[in-house]
């Protein structure tokens, strides 16, 4: 199902830039040297011609060949804010990886695509919920990575409040490890939440913030001109 769309990624290889991207990555598996806008451009067109079983079809195809951009291609096929139907398939898949994550930058195209999974039906934070104990430390961090649409909401509902307030226990049951990505989530979770809602911000920061990192602390506070 995969390979006619795995070719077409191969067809846009850069060797030269592939060499690049494994130095920079640091992770063991092949790279073909494509940019982020021609995966864009791929994907985009795949979506088009393609309904939402398919979808997830290739996705998984892609993502088991280990391949930097065909992974980074799974998770952008199921980046959409409406998938119909809108049953488990896409979520159960996109879960399905977290104990793969080994690096950043597909983490967090995983998690994109997951949190619009999330928004689309909120009560699938109880499965991210059970991911803080994770003894997998990118799948710790894909809790906060995957929920940064609850940072962003200007005029929040109940429900929405409540969700902010769950994933705050969330960031604070993380602070003790000090883990550099997971004291990176975490201060970017507040970071982005102290747009829409500095008091939330400065109560966790009162509240737990000798706990944390400095530079997570200071990653917080960025944009509330409160650093230390």
């Amino acid at each position: 199902m995969h390979e006619p769309y795995l070719s077409a990624l191969e067809a846009l290889a850069d060797p030269d830039r592939a060499v690049q991207m494994r130095a920079y990555h640091k992770a063991d598996r092949r790279y073909l040297g494509l940019t982020n806008p021609q995966i864009n451009d791929l994907t985009k067109a795949w979506r088009a011609q393609t309904d939402a079983d398919t979808r997830v079809l290739i996705a998984a195809g892609l993502w088991q060949t280990d391949i930097f951009e065909a992974r980074l291609a799974a998770a952008k096929l199921l980046t959409q804010a409406r998938i119909r139907p809108d049953d488990s398939a896409a979520w159960d898949l996109i879960t399905s990886w977290t104990p793969d994550f080994d690096s950043w930058a597909i983490a967090d195209h995983a998690c994109i695509a997951g949190a619009k999974r999330l928004t689309a039906d909120p009560g699938r934070l109880d499965t991210v919920a059970t991911w803080v104990a994770s003894d997998h430390m990118w799948t710790r961090r894909a809790a906060l990575v995957s929920t940064l649409p609850w940072t962003r909401q200007n005029h929040p509902k109940p429900q929405e409040l409540a969700a902010r307030d769950r994933i705050l226990g969330w960031a604070a049951t993380l602070v003790h490890d000090h883990q550099w990505f997971i004291q990176k989530a975490i201060g970017w979770w507040l970071r982005d939440l102290s747009k829409h809602d500095a008091p939330r911000t400065l109560r966790f920061i009162d509240t737990h913030g000798a706990a944390m990192k400095p530079f997570a602390v200071k990653e917080a506070l960025r944009h509330l001109d409160k650093s230390p």
